[in-house]
């Protein structure tokens, strides 16, 4: 039996964004030309992910390409695998994968251990995704070798400009770790924040670090292991991607 590997992202109306994250689950799909990989949608974009779900013949994962739990993972992708033939798989983030990829983002953008190192991250009202963002943040400071504080673009938390202005004050060059996984509006608001270098999101343009890839189908190995086999619809349906 065929499965499928439903690509929840956020949705966005920005050309690269889209690009960038649909290197993704075309680069998924690559990999494992065994599994039915289709992308769906939170919000913006269509098909949404409920959509696709309900046109899907076999037994499906849901993998959110998305960084943190919050109100879409907790919401809108656990309403759409509330069917016997679905299960959600975990957000991408807090994975040493992810830490490490950050890094590397780091790296190339010059930054060094004389500069200040904040992390930049789009922002929640949602605990679990702020828990998310702090566990990130000590683990690439540990991996850094120095602390790094967050700064959020909405939401709860300190807002990326004030952080700024208060490491600033130091006389040392600010560079911003993104924590996001895509350009677009967010990205362009760290880089219209006051620091002196930010640094590239995880995707960019049409390629994607192995890393990524290897994350997703973990994910989706790791929730696959919930499905029943004997749950999946006996029903026979089509979905042009």
């Amino acid at each position: 039996m065929t499965m499928t590997l439903v690509a929840t992202s956020h949705g966005t109306g920005v050309h690269a964004a889209q690009c960038a994250v649909r290197a993704l689950v075309a680069a998924v799909g690559e990999a494992s030309p065994h599994l039915d990989v289709r992308e769906a949608f939170v919000d913006v974009q269509r098909p949404r992910v409920d959509t696709v779900v309900d046109a899907v013949g076999g037994l499906a994962v849901v993998v959110p390409l998305l960084l943190t739990p919050g109100f879409h993972v907790r919401i809108d992708i656990q309403r759409a695998a509330d069917r016997p033939w679905v299960a959600a798989a975990r957000p991408l983030g807090t994975d040493k994968r992810i830490i490490e990829l950050l890094h590397r983002r780091l790296v190339a953008s010059g930054a060094t251990s004389d500069d200040v190192v904040v992390l930049g991250a789009a922002g929640s009202t949602d605990a679990a995704a702020l828990q998310s963002v702090d566990t990130t943040a000590q683990m690439l400071g540990a991996a850094w070798g120095a602390p790094i504080p967050v700064g959020y673009l909405g939401g709860k938390g300190t807002p990326i400009e004030e952080l700024i202005a208060a490491v600033s004050r130091t006389g040392r060059r600010v560079v911003i770790a993104s924590h996001l996984l895509a350009p677009g509006y967010f990205y362009d608001r760290l880089l219209a924040s006051g620091a002196d270098v930010v640094s590239g999101p995880l995707l960019s343009g049409s390629t994607v670090d192995p890393a990524m890839v290897s994350l997703v189908l973990d994910r989706f190995s790791e929730a696959a292991q919930t499905l029943d086999r004997a749950a999946a619809p006996q029903r026979s349906h089509s979905f042009s991607r």
